[in-house]
């Protein structure tokens, strides 16, 4: 059975492959490892997390609500039917995540590394990706609307499936990044054509 936690500050445990149930609010998380975690089910509301370690842990189904993560590592952490909206990321290694599903909106990944991440089917509106870097990392039909992208680095991105209303090829980088048929209709009313 889960429990409630409010307000605590849980700091330099060693929480390597535990198994997230419980649910946290406003509570503060500093220099923890999760490496290899497990969480199902968990959720987390406006709690803050400065340098933990999600490395290679595995998310199902949990939620992580107006949460501030800095300094965090998520080397090879998968996100599955979770919830990240309304979070930030400060200073985080981001790469590479894997992301399935799931509600991501309102995030900010202002300035992220983000190269050879993965997301699928993944809501991701109004989230700030600029200055992120991208590179190589594919987003499969994935909702992009009313997202930021200024000065973004998407070179070699698979993009097929994506919303790409919100971006403007003029100012970020996209050369290589893959795309669809329909997809290129987009692009080029962005770039100014009259496509007939």
């Amino acid at each position: 059975m889960s429990e409630l936690f409010e307000e605590v500050t849980f700091q330099d445990d060693d929480w390597y492959s535990a198994e997230l149930t419980n649910h946290y609010v406003n509570c503060t998380f500093l220099h923890l490892d999760l490496t290899e975690s497990v969480s199902q089910g968990a959720t987390f509301t406006e709690c803050t997390f400065n340098g933990v370690k999600f490395n290679a842990s595995r998310h199902t189904n949990s939620a992580f609500l107006r949460c501030t993560f800095a300094n965090c590592n998520f080397f090879d952490a998968e996100f599955t039917d979770c919830k990240m909206v309304g979070s930030s990321f400060r200073r985080c290694e981001l790469r590479p995540i894997h992301v399935s599903n799931g509600d991501w909106s309102f995030v900010s990944l202002t300035g992220a590394d983000m190269r050879g991440s993965v997301f699928r089917r993944t809501r991701m509106r109004e989230v700030d990706f600029s200055k992120a870097n991208c590179e190589k990392s594919a987003f499969s039909d994935v909702d992009f609307t009313g997202g930021q992208f200024h000065s973004t680095n998407l070179r070699q991105c698979d993009l097929r499936g994506s919303d790409l209303a919100p971006l403007n090829p003029r100012e970020n980088t996209i050369e290589q990044a893959i795309i669809d048929v329909h997809q290129s209709v987009t692009i080029a009313q962005a770039l100014g054509f009259d496509v007939r």
